[in-house]
């Protein structure tokens, strides 16, 4: 059965999958009104029962049913999947550039991110201005959260393929996938800046709280977090001397910092209902993050490194959510569901020319990274 959350969230019911609401809209990583009704993504049939799908990042982690359970709830995506384009081979090209961009707009690079696109959530990867969209994984399981590993060659994810979620390592080209946690739950990987580690968040100990192991999966695993709440790394910073976090306690996400040796823990915000993803600015300066303190309404929001001087990139009566810096810091990737779908979008560091780059009604982009080097 679904827990019912106290405190600011009473009445609602968190199961570790997201909400579509009756509008069409998506409340990334949100709590679901016990009873709301979610409009069906295949056109002309009747409102149903709400979907839920999995919250990719914080949702996930802080499931309040096991997730072992909720494999069985994971099979309602075939009944989507019937309706999707047939799987693409690895590798293989699966679609081409949805808008026209200038060369001087600084969109270089590719961008990994996950989508149902194909009937099963996959891991994707594209240039920077939308172009060349390729498969990298190719499985019947869930896989989620893409992060580029600092020379571009790899990308880490989350993946319940061999049944419970654990971390894998896949070549860019969808070759060499290999399974490097297998204790409990394990998702939301992230990179070290020298490649040698990631960090990740696992129940294995009863709470989830932040690990950091070899990027290889050998050697020891080392527990960073323990307190009474959920903690989950977001992004190692540029020199790699400190992690932020998003931590979880009566259902109130709030952003930390603290050292790689798990020391010196600070907190950074102070506001209700913080956002899931959040990341350093290349230059180690700014802090990128999503929250829903707009009315309610999840957007995203830069700050400096210490937490102060919080500034607004866009509102609306939408989510926007999943920020990412593009390699350079000119540019933030994200995912938005202003136009009714949940879709990769792009804007300046500053909030201004924001662009959609995916057009795919009626399925979800979501979880961007970005690497510097475009696809070959």
């Amino acid at each position: 059965m679904l827990q019912p959350l106290r405190g600011r969230n009473a009445g609602e019911y968190w199961n570790g999958l997201r909400c579509y609401e009756p509008r069409g809209g998506c409340r990334a990583a949100r709590p679901c009104l016990e009873g709301s009704k979610s409009r069906s993504w295949l056109s002309g049939l009747p409102t149903r029962p709400v979907v839920r799908f999995p919250s990719y990042a914080e949702a996930v982690m802080r499931s309040r049913i096991p997730l072992s359970r909720l494999l069985s709830i994971l099979a309602v995506g075939l009944f989507f999947g019937a309706c999707r384009e047939p799987a693409a081979p690895v590798g293989s090209s699966v679609g081409r550039a949805q808008v026209s961009l200038a060369p001087g707009d600084g969109l270089h690079g590719a961008i990994a991110f996950h989508s149902n696109r194909n009937g099963n959530v996959q891991i994707f990867v594209m240039n920077a201005d939308g172009s060349h969209v390729t498969l990298v994984t190719n499985n019947t399981a869930l896989n989620f959260g893409p992060v580029w590993s600092p020379d571009g060659t790899r990308i880490v994810f989350s993946s319940n393929v061999g049944g419970d979620f654990q971390i894998y390592v896949i070549d860019a080209d969808g070759t060499g996938m290999t399974q490097i946690t297998n204790a409990a739950q394990a998702f939301n990987p992230v990179w070290s800046p020298d490649g040698r580690q990631i960090a990740f968040t696992s129940n294995r100990d009863g709470n989830f709280d932040v690990f950091v192991m070899n990027a290889d999966g050998t050697g020891a695993t080392t527990k960073l977090t323990s307190n009474a709440g959920d903690n989950s790394p977001a992004s190692w910073s540029p020199d790699g001397k400190q992690i932020l976090l998003v931590r979880t306690l009566d259902g109130d996400n709030e952003l930390y910092v603290m050292n790689a040796d798990g020391t010196g823990v600070t907190r950074l915000t102070t506001n209700e209902g913080e956002g899931d993803h959040a990341g350093w600015s290349p230059d180690g300066k700014r802090i990128v993050f999503s929250s829903t303190r707009d009315a309610g309404n999840l957007h995203i929001f830069l700050m400096n490194a210490d937490g102060t001087g919080v500034t607004q990139l866009n509102s609306g009566d939408f989510t926007d959510d999943d920020p990412v810096w593009s390699p350079d810091g000119k540019k933030i990737a994200f995912q938005s569901t202003r136009d009714g779908h949940e879709e990769i979008y792009i804007m300046n560091a500053d909030g201004t020319g924001q662009t959609r780059l995916t057009f795919n009604q009626g399925i979800f982009n979501a979880v961007p990274s970005w690497r510097s080097r475009p696809l070959p």
